[in-house]
């Protein structure tokens, strides 16, 4: 594998990374403070086609693979989780999902404005009790003349606040759960939706919401896909999903890390700084190390998902290891900094709260683990 940039790549992530450094950065602890969902940024973000990174510079986006892609969400992410994750939403499971599967008039639709920024699409799979176990859909859409009748709660919304149009998944034939979920394109301006916030212990800002369908009617030109392949298109979705889910783990975690670094070189005890001392010493290189590690892993997944038709078991690794690592950073670095970093509003407290989200949402570690041992048996026989 090679990960070597072109110079065209190369100077699209120097723009991102300046961007985050000169833009995201400095709103990130207001952002959290206020849980506001960041629209002007979202904006900026758009316009170097941040939206819709792997989709072409004529629909709005910037025409990248996968790889680079990865490499601009933990840029994004260092400066704030909570506008990488709204970019990871719209790109990973929602635009993409429509590239792949979604007619001419959907594409013609939606993807220009997607990939654009002009609008906001938000993935409305989970459910209160299918979250781990997505199959278990609750949410029921029933076949009427023309179209579909939709009724149910989502919960955990990410961009459902200031979403124009979700990917709703419901089941449109209840007793064959997976093989009978089907996935629509509903705008959000459809009679019948309620959309109540829900706030959250980090990655603030997110715009999630809990979404009510009452009986919200849709036409047959709105489904996405074939009927009762929603399942599979949203297994498709979560694997790029957990792709970039890695990579805005990194950016934390490297965030973390550069934060312990920093303290480590400036504060002094008994006559010198704590970075003299090994114990520290260890920690920052283990933290450093295992980061890389997981930086390999989650760029090997990209450049799967962009050769493999599906990159399921490189995507559950590199989730897995790296929400695990950035964790780990962001804990250790709070050790590090100790009273300094407990304080409420300081960076690394902020950091800590985000972090923990990335082993949670779209998949836990534990479904991750059960991914890979899956495919591991799978790929033995």
């Amino acid at each position: 594998m090679d990960f070597s940039l072109s110079a065209e790549h190369d100077a699209y992530l120097e723009r991102v990374r300046a961007f985050a450094r000169d833009r995201v950065a400095p709103a990130a602890a207001k952002i959290d403070e206020t849980g506001a969902f960041p629209r002007a940024l979202i904006s900026e973000a758009a316009a170097l086609g941040l939206m819709g990174v792997t989709m072409p510079v004529e629909a709005g986006g910037a025409g990248l693979d996968y790889v680079s892609y990865a490499m601009a969400m933990e840029a994004v992410s260092q400066a704030s989780a909570t506008v990488a994750v709204i970019l990871t939403v719209n790109n990973s499971l929602v635009v993409e999902p429509i590239a792949e599967s979604g007619t001419a008039e959907q594409k013609a639709r939606w993807l220009g404005p997607l990939a654009s920024g002009r609008a906001i699409g938000a993935f409305a799979l989970s459910e209160a009790n299918a979250g781990s176990d997505a199959a278990n859909q609750q949410a029921v859409a029933r076949a009427v003349d023309g179209g579909y009748v939709i009724r149910g709660t989502k919960v955990w919304v990410a961009n459902g606040e200031a979403a124009d149009v979700a990917i709703v998944f419901a089941s449109t034939e209840p007793a064959a759960r997976a093989r009978g979920i089907s996935a629509f394109l509903v705008p959000m301006d459809t009679p019948g939706i309620t959309r109540k916030a829900s706030d959250s212990l980090g990655v603030r800002g997110l715009g999630c919401t809990d979404m009510e369908f009452h009986d919200v009617r849709v036409d047959s030109t709105a489904m996405l896909g074939e009927v009762g392949r929603g399942f599979k298109l949203a297994m498709r979705a979560l694997v790029g999903g957990r792709i970039a889910i890695a990579a805005q783990a990194l950016g934390i975690g490297q965030a973390a890390l550069e934060e312990a670094l920093a303290y480590a070189r400036r504060r002094e005890v008994f006559g010198q700084s704590i970075g003299d001392f090994q114990a520290v010493q260890f920690q920052l290189a283990d933290l450093a190390t295992d980061l890389e590690a997981a930086r390999m892993l989650t760029w090997r997944a990209a450049d799967c998902h962009d050769r493999a038709p599906r990159a399921v078991l490189e995507a559950s690794m590199a989730k897995l290891t790296a929400s695990e690592a950035a964790h780990r950073a962001a804990d250790r670095a709070m050790q590090i900094l100790a009273s300094e970093g407990y304080r409420r509003g300081s960076r690394i407290e902020r950091l800590f709260r985000d972090v923990r989200a990335a082993e949670i949402y779209q998949g836990t570690s534990e479904v991750q683990r059960m991914i890979i041992a899956e495919q591991l048996m799978d790929r033995k026989r």
